[in-house]
């Protein structure tokens, strides 16, 4: 397996980006970033974290993918595209697949995918017309022809494991915990930086190409109850558990409000349905932590240990 090819990722600055781009650089990769002109000068967090890319050699190119000559003229420099674009520009990656294509030499594209299975997934509206555009571009890039790896890593760490998939908390509940549908379905939650080691682990891997990979690490797959009982023996308290029924949770999402209701609906794909894990990976899929048992990754149970 290779590990010098040159990588462009899109969407750096951006919430699971920064992490892709930080591991590529730091896996020794030459690596470059599409930028807007206006992302340093209109958020001063984000000009500090390019400059620090900057800092660990990272190659700073301006233009976006509404603008397809600076597109392209980035897609020319490189071997692999890594597109990490937040939910509001999905559908615009069309626009990398066309750039993608008329360059003709890049060896593998790894579209916005993250989170959920987007072709195993048993969402209700308005969480399956999201996974469906990410499906849509899917069916875009193999219809093209253009080599790719899709990356499944399930729950991000922040946002469901640090307060425990509590809507409004910022660490894990130390009183009161609600819980959607029975409690029993498995998800996987993945530290941000491991979701990074691990996408750039899988560009140059003949194993992923064509196929999904699927970070469904062990000791980070567990039911929510499962959860909450590391979080309990953490602070030695029990929870007082509120369960809600689906039709409960159902009929939350209907009355939530848009955009509201997307969060609601994904949960209720992950934590009710267990969209997350109940299916076999088959052979057009491969498990991260089975192809590089050489990445230690942080497991549930040392994730939690910051909050106590």
């Amino acid at each position: 397996m290779g590990s010098s090819s040159r990588i462009l990722i899109i969407g750096a600055t951006g919430y699971i980006g920064r992490h892709v781009a930080k591991a590529s650089l730091d896996l020794g990769h030459p690596t470059f970033l599409l930028l807007r002109d206006s992302t340093s000068s209109s958020n001063s967090e984000k000009a500090q974290l390019v400059e620090s890319f900057k800092d660990s050699s990272a190659h700073i190119l301006h233009g976006s993918i509404e603008d397809h000559a600076s597109l392209v003229e980035a897609v020319k420099q490189v071997d692999v595209v890594i597109s990490t674009v937040g939910t509001q520009q999905i559908e615009k990656q069309v626009n990398i697949i066309k750039g993608i294509k008329e360059v003709r030499t890049i060896k593998r594209f790894l579209p916005s995918e993250f989170r959920n299975d987007v072709d195993n997934v048993h969402a209700v509206e308005p969480a399956k017309s999201v996974f469906g555009l990410k499906a849509k571009v899917r069916r875009a890039i193999e219809a093209e022809g253009i080599p790719y790896t899709y990356v499944s890593s399930n729950c991000f760490a922040g946002y469901f494991a640090a307060n425990l998939a509590q809507a409004g908390l910022k660490t894990p509940p130390k009183d009161k915990v609600v819980i959607l549908g029975d409690g029993n379905a498995k998800a996987v939650y993945v530290k941000e930086e491991d979701i990074g080691t691990f996408t750039i682990k899988a560009v140059d891997d003949p194993r992923t190409l064509n196929k999904t990979l699927y970070l469904r690490l062990p000791a980070n797959t567990l039911s929510f109850n499962e959860l909450v009982g590391i979080w309990e023996k953490k602070i030695d308290k029990t929870l007082d558990k509120v369960y809600v029924p689906e039709e409960e949770v159902l009929k939350l999402i209907a009355e939530t409000p848009f955009p509201g209701n997307i969060s609601i609906a994904i949960r209720h794909s992950i934590f009710v349905k267990g969209d997350q894990t109940n299916f076999e990976i088959g052979p057009d899929g491969v498990e991260a932590s089975e192809l590089y048992p050489d990445v230690k990754y942080t497991t549930v149970d040392e994730y939690l240990i910051k909050f106590v």
